[in-house]
């Protein structure tokens, strides 16, 4: 491997992970059935219990990782992802 700015070969390779944090939501077809109707229903009806649910309810979240390989030369600090 050879850096493409000082023509060097010492060059490390180092692989990064990057987490990051997606909502969960409901989908098309929940929402066509059922969340039009559930929802008003729900705050009418349930609005006391429906806010203590949502203050102390778990949050629903998906980590997404994505790894990447990064080249590292060593004289120049040049890097570059493969």
């Amino acid at each position: 491997m050879i850096c493409g700015k000082c023509r060097s070969a010492r060059v490390n390779v180092q692989m990064v992970s990057e987490a990051r944090l997606k909502v969960k939501r409901r989908g098309v077809i929940w929402w066509l059935f059922v969340g039009w109707w559930w929802l008003p229903i729900k705050w009418i009806f349930f609005t006391l219990p429906a806010l203590l649910v949502k203050v102390f309810a778990p949050k629903k979240y998906r980590i997404k990782i994505a790894r990447k390989r990064y080249f590292v030369c060593q004289n120049c600090g040049y890097y570059w992802e493969f």
